[in-house]
């Protein structure tokens, strides 16, 4: 009976390290949150934003926050000061490799949405109680349309980073974007420009053959050239895009196959130093599945004192840029993105964000 124990103890011993090993594979092959669980925490952030509410079974205790390069204390300024509602376009870039997700959307701000809060609205509210219009009040004023281009990190289930660009209308102190009072202008604006998209291009998803996709890496070097492309163009650099490539920047056509042809556009002059440099070039996503590299930089043209602060992303087959989609704005000149040292934000090498 005793030899009969030690046999079976001496069986399951040998097996337990077979089993371990195992379950450690399923594990290892299996990531901690996916590309549809990635896109999720996009949905969940807005819909906090939308509400208020940062919530911290959402979000990290020592979370860090910017919005167009600006570090901001997070919860109460910026978007979430005043988001009334979501838009319709939603451009999802999940990377699974680093737990992070980049994001292309529209979102609603200001206006007399119930939980909008705006300066005007606020004023206009104190200036009622003190003294009663007996004027007809004007028209609620309405919501405007935001382009928002975002970038989040994932730890243990909570979100630890959120980056954002938020292009905004131009609008006046008193009105506009944030809810003014006066006559309402018709809706303008990257947000609205985009949102006429309606959603991503077919060609986004469309999923890369297992065999044919390249390592986020090489991805992420592909994506670059387009940068050094651009930056101080003379049309001797090289140019990887297929004929029928299509730029879209700001909700706009760029360039197309029957339109101002995107390689031609790095060929035959009309790019030339028109961009000084193009510096903080950070890749934060990349989506080998079906492709596409999303990045972060800023455009500058020193001969005018300007800067671009750009969200790019690059669908990417072959070796070639198939298609690529861009919102930017105008940004003080020299302005970094709040995540990259001096040294860093007006260097022109990768930044392979992870």
């Amino acid at each position: 009976m005793r030899m009969r124990f030690i046999l079976v103890v001496a069986i399951v011993m040998a097996l337990l390290p077979a089993a371990f090993a195992q379950q450690a594979a399923k594990s290892a092959a299996k990531p901690a949150c996916d590309s549809e669980c990635l896109k999720a925490y996009v949905d969940k952030y807005l819909d906090a934003m939308q509400a208020h509410d940062p919530s911290p079974k959402l979000f990290a205790k020592n979370l860090k926050f910017t919005e167009n390069g600006i570090r901001l204390p997070f919860g109460n300024e910026g978007l979430w000061y005043d988001m009334a509602g979501k838009g319709a376009y939603k451009f999802y870039v999940p990377d699974v490799e680093t737990q992070q997700i980049a994001f292309i959307g529209t979102v609603l701000e200001g206006g007399s949405a119930p939980k909008a809060k705006t300066l005007a609205g606020d004023v206009s509210a104190k200036l009622a109680a003190a003294k009663p219009n007996p004027k007809p009040a004007a028209k609620a004023a309405e919501p405007t349309l935001v382009a928002l281009a975002l970038r989040l990190k994932i730890v243990n289930n909570i979100i630890t980073e959120v980056e954002q660009l938020a292009i905004r209308p131009e609008t006046s102190l008193g009105g506009g974007a944030r809810g003014g009072g006066g006559t309402t202008a018709a809706p303008s604006g990257t947000g609205v420009s985009v949102e006429k998209l309606g959603a991503p291009r077919k060609i986004f998803s469309e999923v890369i053959p297992e065999a044919e996709r390249s390592s986020r890496d090489e991805l992420i070097k592909i994506a670059n050239k387009y940068f050094t492309g651009l930056a101080r163009n003379d049309g001797k650099g090289d140019y990887p895009f297929t004929d029928d490539c299509e730029r879209i920047e700001n909700g706009m056509v760029a360039c197309s196959p029957t339109r101002n042809k995107c390689k031609e556009q790095f060929e035959n002059g009309s790019l030339f130093s028109v961009v000084s440099r193009i510096r903080d070039r950070r890749f934060v996503a990349v989506d080998r599945e079906h492709g596409i590299v999303f990045a972060f930089g800023f455009f500058d043209h020193e001969q005018i004192n300007w800067t671009w602060q750009i969200a790019e992303l690059f669908k990417i087959e072959k070796g070639q840029f198939r298609a690529i989609e861009a919102v930017f704005a105008r940004a003080p000149y020299g302005i970094n993105s709040g995540w990259s040292t001096y040294e860093k934000s007006i260097s022109e090498e990768i930044q392979n964000i992870k």
